[in-house]
């Protein structure tokens, strides 16, 4: 979902930063219309800090005076073993919150911090944060704790950091989206679970069988609708199922 995110920006003329484990060659290789730009950082965001030093210095190099708008899309997340907590390891549990809500949190720290530089010297663009949720950030599912609870602190703190933001007259327009039950990896591990272990394997399984995954493709088009919606940041906890775009 993020490459298909990253394709929708790149074909609306907008310069994209990606940051992911491996650089994509697909998208490195895509035609791109006059003004767009890619580059992609291979960086393990399990070390976040490393990340956010790094777009924090990469912020600070731009010529900013000639953004008018500037985005910041948190997507990244692993999925522990679906068991109970106790049947999963420390080192699992540890790494799925660094690179689920550590990560995140020290990538918008640097963001912030850089951005209200620009606005502090006058600029006046546009700002931006879209974090990736999930419905489990707001229901909670059995042997899928260390992802739900990621998800549920990635919704909180949006909600802290979009209060900030709104006590600044110039602030980042925050939001936290939900985008649905997608066809990624995500659902391939959720059904090869092991039933004895996940009581919801079925759920899964079924999702599948009647054609209820949107694809990523798909729910790409529908988030870069929402990101240039004047209603984005309106409400800071949505569900993409519910937006209507």
């Amino acid at each position: 979902m993020g490459l298909a995110i990253a394709e929708q920006a790149l074909d609306q003329g907008i310069s994209v930063l990606g940051i992911s484990r491996t650089a994509n060659e697909a998208l490195a290789q895509r035609a791109m219309p006059e003004g767009a730009s890619l580059e992609q950082w291979t960086q393990d965001l399990s070390d976040g800090q490393a990340a956010a030093r790094r777009l924090g210095d990469w912020l600070a190099s731009l010529a900013h005076a000639k953004v008018d708008r500037i985005l910041l899309i948190n997507n990244a997340a692993i999925l522990t073993e679906m068991a109970p907590l106790e049947q999963v390891s420390l080192d699992e549990l540890a790494r799925s919150t660094r690179i689920g809500l550590e990560a995140p949190m020290q990538l918008m720290q640097a963001w912030l911090h850089q951005t209200q530089k620009w606005v502090d010297a006058g600029w006046q663009g546009q700002r931006q944060i879209l974090n990736i949720s999930s419905g489990l950030a707001r229901r909670a599912m059995a042997s899928s704790g260390p992802y739900c609870a990621v998800k549920a602190g990635l919704d909180h703190l949006s909600r802290c950091v979009a209060l900030e933001q709104a006590a600044h007259p110039h602030g980042a327009r925050v939001a936290s989206l939900a985008p649905g039950v997608i066809a990624t990896d995500m659902q391939a591990h959720l059904r090869a679970a092991d039933p004895s272990r996940f009581p919801d394997h079925s759920n899964f399984v079924a999702l599948e069988a009647q054609n209820m995954l949107t694809s990523p493709d798909e729910a790409g088009r529908k988030i870069w609708r929402y990101l240039n919606s004047p209603d984005f940041g309106h409400e800071v906890i949505t569900d993409l199922r519910e937006l209507g775009v």
